[in-house]
């Protein structure tokens, strides 16, 4: 039985990330392996009404990153190491390296109130693999612009505000290259996800 793994999906909005965990669930119930889908912000009940408030409440930068810390705690100590620890892999839409990119990056919270909170609730958790799905700035607000009716307070700031996460998604990438999957996202879905099911093969080998 293959061990399982903690995956976790990140990139700029618009990039398509629903569809390829779509792609990943259909992946692992071909190859009859335990997963479970979950999200950030969000994830547990508890997550889920702080999600609402955190995507379209106005708030102080750093009273964001506390609640996106908050909520972090009970996925972390309900569904991620609880699923783990039964040996189901799990693959979650969005994790700290999010708020890294949009609350350090984005919103300029300073950097060593993020590591703190980080190592505070985390403790040795960190995901095994981290597919980020990068997306030129102008093509990602285009998407949006075409698919969303409603735009959450993050999607819609200004285009500094979206090249800045950007950047700081690089940079993790960089940083942690043992990692990060950089997948190019103005590519061909198919292609994309030819890509993918590379990645997974090498990990969940027959």
């Amino acid at each position: 039985m293959n061990k399982p793994i903690f995956i976790t999906l990140e990139g700029v909005d618009g990039a398509g990330k629903t569809t390829h965990i779509n792609f990943i669930q259909d992946y692992f119930l071909s190859k009859n392996i335990d997963f479970y889908i979950t999200r950030e912000p969000g994830g547990t009940p508890l997550g889920e009404k702080l999600r609402t408030i955190l995507l379209y409440e106005d708030m102080d930068p750093l009273t964001e990153t506390l609640l996106m810390f908050g909520a972090r705690y009970e996925h972390i100590h309900n569904i991620i190491k609880p699923k783990l620890n039964k040996n189901i892999t799990v693959v979650s839409d969005r994790f700290t390296d999010a708020t890294y990119a949009y609350q350090y990056g984005g919103k300029s919270v300073d950097i060593s109130t993020i590591n703190f909170l980080k190592n505070l609730i985390q403790k040795d958790l960190e995901p095994d693999l981290t597919f980020l799905f990068d997306l030129p700035i102008n093509i990602s607000i285009d998407r949006l612009n075409k698919t969303r009716e409603k735009k959450d307070k993050f999607e819609g700031q200004n285009i500094q505000f979206h090249q800045a996460v950007r950047a700081t998604y690089l940079n993790l990438a960089r940083e942690n290259k043992n990692r990060f999957h950089i997948l190019d996202s103005t590519k061909d879905i198919l292609m994309i996800q030819k890509e993918i099911k590379k990645i997974l093969d090498t990990i969940f080998d027959d």
